[in-house]
């Protein structure tokens, strides 16, 4: 059985996660203008994630980066509002239960950084991610919220952090 190793990042994932970001864009066609795929931060993640109450959970398999999201406080969303972030997987490791646990990872660091609510922001090429946030009880918002820069992303949700 193949271990999946959950962790942090670290410098070394700098490469490896921008590298499969931009591959998930232009597998799925998603814009590349306004989004994290031309954002200068997805080279440096590492440095992105330095931030306080912020973290980048990888999904780690012999090595080899497959998964990562992660829990950021976006400019100009409300108090104790954060967003889910960076919710990206190589095609080997979709279907498994990564996304989904990393996507659990986020959610319960969000709560210990004392967040209560999470946004997301996202595109409808990502339908799959869409259904998984829905079922972790994402509800649909008629608006952007905050600051991303991201201006081509046009679906938007929130979920209420219960505890």
């Amino acid at each position: 059985m193949v271990e999946i190793c959950y962790r942090a990042i670290t410098q070394g994932d700098n490469i490896p996660l921008a590298k499969m970001i931009r591959q998930v864009f232009i597998e799925h066609n998603a814009p590349q203008n306004g989004t994290v795929y031309s954002d200068p931060t997805t080279d440096d993640l590492y440095k992105l994630f330095q931030w306080p109450k912020s973290v980048l959970w990888v999904a780690d398999i012999a090595g080899e980066v497959v998964g990562c999201c992660g829990i950021y406080p976006t400019p100009g969303l409300p108090f104790r509002c954060a967003e889910l972030v960076k919710l990206y997987l190589h095609p080997s490791a979709r279907g498994k239960g990564i996304g989904l646990n990393l996507l659990n990872k986020s959610i319960d660091s969000a709560r210990e950084f004392g967040y209560t609510q999470l946004y997301i922001e996202s595109l409808p090429q990502f339908q799959t991610a869409i259904n998984m946030y829905q079922k972790a009880g994402f509800t649909n918002l008629s608006e952007s919220m905050g600051v991303s820069g991201h201006s081509s992303c046009n679906i938007w949700m929130m979920k209420q952090l219960d505890g």
